[in-house]
């Protein structure tokens, strides 16, 4: 199963449109499960919400998780960390994840390196080769994407075809 979690406060936005095209790039179909966490608003705050619970449940058991967020000040949202704390330390991922951020300029290239990749081993994640970071006026160019893609696809279907 093929997971994207955006985590952009905007529903619909260009984070979601990124990631999804990276998932169906990655995975060669359209995602199983796109968790637009905008859409979710203050259930994310309530720890007893049984359908924030059954998201979580389903990104862990993902053999491939997407994990989009634009760049707030040098780092993912807020709105990811909510959703992100969810998951047990070393066992709340169980798959592939790749960490992917949408920012204003390359000053911010290291961020989802430095920021979201760290979070996602933390909670389990196999994070294959380095984080992917994407200008935002370039969310829809298949070119911004090419090099990253073409050197960490096989290494996530390698992956993910482990695990089957």
């Amino acid at each position: 199963m093929t997971a994207v979690v955006v985590g952009n406060p905007k529903p619909a936005s260009r984070t979601h449109a990124a990631a999804t095209y990276v998932a169906k790039r990655l995975s060669g179909a359209e995602p199983d499960l796109v968790v637009d966490l905008a859409t979710l608003g203050a259930a994310l705050l309530d720890w007893a919400d049984e359908e924030v619970s059954s998201l979580v449940k389903q990104v862990g058991e993902a053999d491939l998780v997407i994990v989009a967020s634009p760049t707030y000040k040098g780092t993912y949202t807020g709105l990811l960390k909510l959703f992100l704390d969810r998951f047990a330390g070393g066992t709340g991922l169980r798959g592939v994840a790749v960490p992917l951020l949408l920012g204003g300029s390359e000053a911010h290239a290291l961020a989802p390196e430095l920021t979201l990749r760290p979070v996602l081993t933390e909670i389990g994640g196999t994070v294959p080769g380095r984080a992917l970071f994407v200008v935002d006026r370039r969310y829809d160019d298949e070119d911004a994407y090419a090099d990253w893609l073409a050197g960490t696809r096989p290494v996530v279907e390698a992956l993910v075809e482990a695990r089957s």
